[in-house]
């Protein structure tokens, strides 16, 4: 007698910023290590999934955000729609983890009883121990650390991608800005060695790695904690010496802290990539005053000035905040000013939102939503603006195409793979007559063996601009298209073909112990 079986499976749905995504890769790890398998590997149980964002999984995970507006409603309204599925799956549970759970802690279980884990920023390494409780006790379990237990980066892991890894040098923030929560929920900074990072990014690369982003609060006050000045730009400079490690990116770095060393770096170490994250937050020395932001606009300006100077191709892209408490349109216009000065390559845009616990959630003079929003209007078509007419300049140069997979939404219709360039804009590039009808087969389990792979280098000219995309159409007129086949591409293809067998053991039946006769 015989019958199927199926593993124990899990999704996690991150919510917020790539520390969130960073956490996400290890939380994956501990529940593959604790024997749950991603459910995307194990069709029947995939093939529960419903309307709800379940996946149709037995273990969801929430890994979730305070910074974003709306956070806890958008928490309570997935977890809403959650129960209903958890009434009719036996034995599925639900645990919510990161910013939010690190600052309501038993309030997630009080609003949606159904909850079976909280965990906080600080001790990820809980979570299968705390499933495990939830379910041999018949109620939640709920733990909360108020400082960090164990590094992230320690933990076991499971990459989202084959071809490009996040690596956290740090942790937690030393920064007091009066909008953000984060210092309270990640804790006073903490930087790892650079021996652990350097091994960390090396294994990665062993493992097929392209492409490393450093992760951190405030990437450039790397070293305060052990005492190294300038430690930020001697890291850039000793990952140009490790071998096959082909694109190195950093975020985010703190205007206040920004040096000329770590420009230096940059600019002389060839696989550091020429781009650059600089968060401006307000162009009103009176705004960023009041924000707590340790700079003004004139050295904001006199930092992208410099950076140009030695890296004249960088792509520069910004955080802004509009609304804040106290804005004025004088200071509004400020902000118009310098982001006409610095020319953007893009921008992340946000109205102010009180946060709870924050100082700018208690200042007086909340700017009204309606003024805020008119102004966030304006701010938002001056960036695009300026993100045409800089990606209209990139016409007619060749670029070097890290193709990706899941970027480009349209690809299939258009007889295009995406990827991004060297300086992170985002590609969409045309193949050649005799590949484009093979374009269907991109994300299928049939990937063609004559495309290009995700993690494979696409070398074409750009041929159009628009605000958000390039297009890199030169094949289409027998232009400049090559395609060299890497060692990330292999680790995909690898990695693709692992699915496969997990697929086939959990369809295959396992006896029920029952003895068999011999005829």
């Amino acid at each position: 007698m015989t019958e199927t079986a199926l593993p124990r499976t899990y999704a996690i749905r991150t919510l917020g910023c790539q520390m969130n995504v960073h956490d996400s890769e290890r939380l994956a790890g501990l529940l593959e290590g604790a024997g749950y398998r991603h459910v995307d590997t194990v069709p029947e149980a995939a093939a529960r999934a419903t309307d709800a964002g379940d996946a149709g999984a037995d273990i969801i995970v929430l890994n979730t955000c305070s910074v974003r507006e709306n956070a806890a409603s958008r928490l309570f309204g997935n977890l809403g729609q959650l129960a209903a599925v958890k009434r009719d799956r036996p034995g599925m549970q639900i645990a919510v983890g990161g910013c939010l759970a690190q600052q309501m802690r038993d309030g997630i279980v009080e609003r949606a009883p159904w909850v079976d884990v909280v965990l906080g920023t600080h001790n990820l390494d809980v979570l299968p121990t705390l499933l495990e409780r939830a379910r041999h006790n018949s109620e939640a379990a709920v733990e909360i650390e108020e400082s960090l237990k164990v590094f992230p980066s320690t933990l076991p892991t499971k990459r989202e991608s084959a071809y490009a890894a996040w690596v956290s040098i740090s942790v937690g923030c030393n920064n007091t800005c009066t909008f953000c929560i984060v210092p309270h929920l990640r804790g006073k900074e903490r930087d790892r060695r650079p021996g652990e990072v350097l091994a960390e990014i090396g294994a990665v690369v062993a493992d097929g790695a392209l492409e490393v982003t450093l992760l951190g609060q405030n990437v450039n006050s790397y070293g305060v904690g052990f005492g190294q000045k300038g430690a930020f730009a001697d890291l850039l400079r000793a990952c140009g010496g490790i071998e096959g490690l082909e694109r190195v990116r950093f975020t985010s770095p703190h205007p206040a802290a920004f040096t000329d060393d770590v420009i230096d770096a940059m600019a002389e170490t060839p696989n550091v990539m020429p781009s650059l994250h600089m968060p401006l937050q307000s162009g009103s020395d009176r705004i960023l005053r009041a924000m707590r932001r340790s700079y003004r606009s004139a050295k904001f300006l006199g930092i992208l000035e410099r950076v140009r100077e030695r890296i004249p191709h960088a792509a520069i892209t910004t955080d802004i905040i509009v609304g804040f408490p106290g804005e004025t349109e004088e200071d509004f216009q400020a902000t118009l000013d310098v982001v006409e000065q610095s020319r953007f390559s893009s921008a992340f845009t946000f109205l102010y939102s009180p946060r709870p616990g924050t100082p700018a959630a208690d200042m007086p003079d909340q700017v009204p939503a309606d003024v805020a929003s008119e102004r966030y209007n304006r701010l938002v078509a001056l960036q695009n603006r300026i993100s045409l007419e800089e990606n209209q300049a990139v016409v007619g140069r060749t670029v070097d195409i890290l193709i990706a997979e899941g970027e480009g939404r349209k690809d299939a219709d258009t007889a295009r793979l995406t990827g991004r360039a060297e300086d992170n804009r985002l590609v969409h590039v045309a193949l050649p007559d005799h590949l484009r009808p093979h374009v269907d087969s991109f994300s299928s389990d049939d990937h063609a063996e004559v495309l290009p792979r995700p993690g494979d280098m696409v070398t074409a000219t750009v041929t159009y601009g628009a605000p958000h995309h390039l297009l890199a159409d030169s094949a289409l007129t027998g232009g400049t298209f090559s395609v060299r086949r890497t060692r990330a591409g292999d680790a995909w293809e690898r990695a693709r073909r692992r699915v496969a067998e997990l697929d086939a053991e959990a369809a295959a039946p396992v006896t029920l112990g029952m003895p068999t006769v011999r005829r």
